[in-house]
């Protein structure tokens, strides 16, 4: 079974659930505007990922911040605490297998090598 992090809305995330329901693969869905983001979970992605990686400084919401906001997020306290606070600053989607390994964006190739890996 496969956890997909990230906003129902976002066309990306659309993308990648549309992708994983046509190849028949479970997976269970978790909105971070919806279910929730914690700092145990944050620090999960975190440590598997980078804090550099999760943080979509090419989104709108990033770009909505004010110079000195984006100024101070220069590591990995300060970006954790605005992706705490703005999950949407997150970049999505996020996959993730039962064995704690993690795929953040959406391609096709990648997800069909991420998936077939496990089996």
């Amino acid at each position: 079974m496969y956890q997909l992090y990230g906003i129902k809305n976002c066309d990306t995330v659309k993308k990648a659930r549309k992708y994983l329901e046509a190849n028949g693969v479970a997976y269970q869905f978790h909105d971070y505007r919806v279910d929730g983001l914690d700092a145990a979970m944050l620090q999960r992605f975190t440590d598997t990922l980078g804090w550099e990686a999760l943080l979509n400084t090419r989104g709108t919401t990033w770009r909505k911040l004010d110079e000195e906001t984006r100024g101070a997020v220069n590591n990995a306290a300060a970006a954790q605490q605005l992706m705490l606070a703005q999950p949407a600053i997150i970049k999505r989607p996020l996959l993730c297998r039962a064995d704690g390994s993690m795929l953040l964006g959406f391609n096709e190739a990648n997800y069909s090598s991420f998936i077939v890996e496990k089996s």
